[in-house]
């Protein structure tokens, strides 16, 4: 199977997110959305598409506008077909908010306003942090098995907000929210005194799901989280036994499930 890391002027995560496809079992491919463009055939060569994060186009007109843009005006049929062909899309910060903007993760008015988006921190600034999250989701591809993460966030514009209550009601109905910050157990290694939802998420919502459960869009970075040295804290984890990551079941996930779960379903 086939992973297809779509990049673009001002991502700055491809290689990070194709090395955690590979250690979870997928042969992966780094294109330019360009080369993409001039040859959208290409796209059937692959079983998982994802967008990585970034900041693409350099968010001139707001976070994923352009990408999106892009994506929808001139691969929209093609993704949609992709998806609904079983394949699955990953959309990690930047990538989430492309998804977003293209209209894949939640469906637009008929008029085409946009129901769902990826507003400024309420903080008015960028964070960057370690945040832990719980999967709430029970029919996401991507979050099978997995119950706590903990992994980093970095960006300014996270804010998940919907249009209104139909609209949230829609997808709680759909059990679209799949992942939410969530504070520290007693027995995690704690991250400060900053909240435990960064950012002001509506619902504390750190990622969704489309209705089908194979697309997933998601804030924080879990390419960044794939082994026991990434952890904040990982000089003052115990010693790993054989096989075992952390060497403490009572820490939280790394990241690696999220890329594992995805090449598990093809097989």
């Amino acid at each position: 199977m086939k992973t297809l890391i779509l990049r673009g002027p001002g991502t700055n995560c491809d290689q990070e997110t194709a090395y955690a496809f590979e250690m979870a079992g997928s042969a992966t491919e780094v294109l330019h959305l360009n080369q993409l463009l001039a040859s959208p055939q290409r796209l059937q060569e692959f079983q998982i598409l994802c967008l990585p994060g970034g900041f693409s186009f350099g968010d001139d007109l707001g976070a994923g506008r352009v990408f999106g843009y892009k994506l929808e005006q001139q691969l929209g049929e093609l993704l949609r077909r992709f998806n609904e062909d079983g394949k699955l899309i990953l959309g990690i910060c930047n990538g989430f908010q492309i998804l977003l903007s293209c209209g894949l993760l939640v469906a637009p008015r008929p008029d085409g306003v946009r129901r769902a988006t990826l507003a400024s921190n309420d903080c008015g600034h960028f964070l960057n942090r370690w945040v832990y999250l719980e999967a709430v989701s029970q029919h996401c591809v991507f979050l099978r098995g997995v119950q706590r993460m903990v992994m980093p966030m970095a960006h300014a514009e996270g804010k998940f907000m919907t249009d209104g209550e139909a609209t949230t009601a829609e997808l709680t109905q759909h059990d679209q929210f799949a992942l939410k910050y969530v504070a520290p157990l007693p027995e995690e290694p704690g991250l400060g005194d900053l909240p435990s939802n960064p950012n002001g998420s509506l619902l504390a919502t750190a990622g969704i799901c489309d209705p089908t459960g194979r697309i997933l869009g998601l804030m924080p970075h879990p390419e960044r989280h794939l082994t026991r040295t990434q952890h904040f804290q990982w000089t003052r984890l115990p010693v790993a036994a054989a096989g075992e990551e952390t060497g403490d079941p009572r820490l939280a996930q790394n990241g690696a499930g999220v890329f594992v779960n995805a090449v598990n379903y093809f097989r």
